[in-house]
């Protein structure tokens, strides 16, 4: 963001001289203010109470940055709609483009009932070798043009759903900031962030966050506003 300094005034000093003939003498007032607003920008203004002065602007254009530039991309993988919900406030927040993760073979409820010893789901769990799951797109547009990703997924048993390990594998995340997100309803982050970044191998990954079932806009958008990169 630029900052801008406006100097109004030309700043003279006269010199007081006595005149013969004369015993008056002019004296010049000098008048300075100086305010600051956030930091962005700062004006200073002297005045001089002297009638034959002129005035003139001058203006200091500062390229710095004081915002984040980073292009932002969240990706998440959603079963029941709950990661879907935070992954859209954090887009909104960090106006970040979003992409889903979607399996070719879509999980239905019946699939998801982990209760169910013969599900999907507990299959899969059960044998490692099942949860190769493919995905209908693994790479977004444009990958390479994006700074921070957001990764989002449910915790199923302690670790990210495995749907999203296609995503990780497939991509190469150097150069970029890795942000882990998951929703559960009761469940932790765990390790579920650090072994995706094991899986990865590439990339700077921050401290995920994990969120409730339901989790409140408020709630992810301080999250967010805590974060730096």
């Amino acid at each position: 963001m630029k900052k801008k300094i406006i100097v109004l005034g030309l700043l003279s000093s006269m010199i007081v001289g006595t005149i013969a003939g004369c015993g008056s003498s002019n004296t010049n007032t000098v008048t300075s203010s100086t305010e600051n607003s956030n930091n962005m920008e700062t004006t200073e203004d002297a005045t001089v109470e002297e009638s034959s002065d002129a005035s003139e602007e001058i203006t200091v254009e500062d390229d710095s940055d004081t915002a984040s530039d980073s292009k932002v991309l969240v990706v998440y993988y959603s079963a029941s709609g709950n990661t879907a919900q935070v992954a859209d406030y954090i887009a909104e927040e960090t106006s970040a483009d979003t992409f889903e993760l979607v399996p070719e073979e879509i999980y239905t409820d019946a699939d998801l009932n982990w209760t169910d010893r013969d599900s999907r789901v507990s299959r899969e769990h059960d044998d490692e070798s099942l949860r190769n799951v493919s995905l209908v797109n693994a790479t977004p547009d444009n990958w390479d043009d994006y700074d921070v990703v957001f990764v989002g997924y449910p915790i199923w048993w302690g670790i990210a759903a495995w749907p999203v390990n296609q995503f990780i594998t497939s991509n190469d995340f150097s150069g970029k900031t890795v942000i882990p997100f998951c929703t559960s309803s009761s469940s932790g982050l765990g390790q579920s962030g650090e072994l995706l970044e094991d899986m990865a191998q590439t990339g700077e990954w921050m401290e995920g966050q994990r969120f409730s079932s339901g989790a409140s806009k408020e709630d992810v958008t301080n999250w967010v506003e805590g974060l730096s990169f």
